[in-house]
């Protein structure tokens, strides 16, 4: 009788992962979305201190290290990004998808912010070609990017 009472009273959950498309999509604007945020901050930088200026024409001539330094900019940002919005990001919200931990729950600020940090990995966009798409930055934190309108969850968003 316990468990019959127990399973009236839990939640379904029912996870429905994004599309190739969707993903695609919100890789892009988030893409953007950075591109403005590092113009900003550079423009801001760069005006405050006439060093940060000569270390930007340095990373102009230097087109390695001004990757590399590209590269941790864009998983610390979407890192933040995603923990302050809480698994959303700008491109999230426009697709209508969010991350979600493997049990359907919002995952912690520590997963979020982790996320984004694996993006840092060299060619870790390429792991997100497939269909389904599951790039290491959601392997590494057991998370996935699911279709909201689609799926039935434990929490809000």
């Amino acid at each position: 009788m316990e468990s019959i009472e127990k399973s009236i009273f839990e939640e379904e959950v029912d996870l429905v992962q994004a599309s190739s498309g969707k993903r695609l999509a919100n890789y892009l604007i988030d893409l953007l979305g950075f591109y403005v945020f590092l113009f900003s901050f550079w423009t801001v930088i760069v005006s405050l201190s006439s060093t940060m200026m000569e270390f930007a024409v340095y990373l102009e001539e230097n087109r390695l290290l001004d990757r590399l330094i590209s590269l941790v900019m864009y998983g610390l940002y979407m890192g933040v990004l995603e923990m302050l919005m809480k698994g959303r990001s700008f491109g999230k919200f426009i697709t209508g998808t969010a991350v979600t931990t493997e049990e359907g729950t919002v995952p912690s600020a520590q997963t979020l912010f982790l996320r984004g940090i694996a993006r840092s990995v060299p060619f870790e966009v390429l792991s997100a070609l497939g269909n389904p798409s599951y790039p290491w930055h959601d392997k590494w934190t057991q998370t996935l990017v699911i279709n909201l309108k689609r799926s039935t969850l434990k929490s809000e968003y």
